[in-house]
């Protein structure tokens, strides 16, 4: 059977189609698995909670935290956004440690996501690395950027690099970490994130887009 790119991706795998609001089928897919890199949600600003983020950002959520907990995962890395910080003027770069600030409640929900990674990390025993994921692009799908998306933009190489480092990285109980690249400008700080996780990105929006 063809690999179906619309549902899975560009890069054909192994796959399980299931519903993450069922917590037995959340069971199932982390049964053997050491570490859970939850990157499932609604990603639009504009969703509704009631229709769409309460069922699939916040109740897959809990959903997926609990049974990776229950099956004894080593770590789970939950894909935040920088969407936590929309809300501050576009001048101000965020710190892992600025408090949150959404503009939406897509954002909202990244917020939970992320108080549900702490209260796992510490109180459950189930080590968690959130990361604030920003404009993640492939380059030959654009030919140019907005300033914010440029201070934002995350390359699919980057992005790969630190996840491996979220994977690889020893001793972590709880972090949060900053997913973009090396941008001239950017929206999220670096600074928190290359120390605790050796993350080293190479891309510059900047220089790709010739700004």
């Amino acid at each position: 059977m063809a690999w179906d790119t619309n549902r899975l991706g560009r890069l054909s795998g192994e796959s399980l189609v299931a519903d993450l609001q069922s917590l037995d089928e959340c069971r199932k897919a982390c049964d053997g698995i050491n570490v859970v890199i939850h990157l499932a949600a609604d990603p639009s600003p504009k969703a509704g909670f009631l229709d769409s983020l309460l069922t699939n950002n916040i109740i897959a959520t809990y959903n997926m935290f609990y049974a990776a907990k229950d099956a004894g995962c080593k770590r789970f890395i939950f894909a935040s956004s920088a969407q936590v910080f929309a809300a501050y003027p576009d001048d101000v770069q965020a710190k892992v440690n600025t408090p949150v600030r959404p503009k939406n409640l897509y954002g909202v929900s990244k917020c939970f996501g992320e108080a549900l990674a702490a209260h796992f990390a510490f109180n459950e025993g189930l080590p968690g690395v959130v990361l604030r994921i920003c404009s993640y692009e492939f380059p030959e799908d654009h030919e140019r950027l907005s300033l914010r998306d440029l201070t934002a933009f995350l390359s699919p190489d980057d992005f790969n690099q630190l996840l491996i480092r979220c994977i690889e990285t020893p001793d972590i109980t709880f972090a949060i970490a900053h997913a973009t690249s090396d941008n001239r400008f950017k929206r999220l700080d670096l600074t928190e994130t290359i120390q605790a996780l050796g993350y080293n990105p190479q891309a510059d929006a900047f220089d790709i887009f010739r700004v």
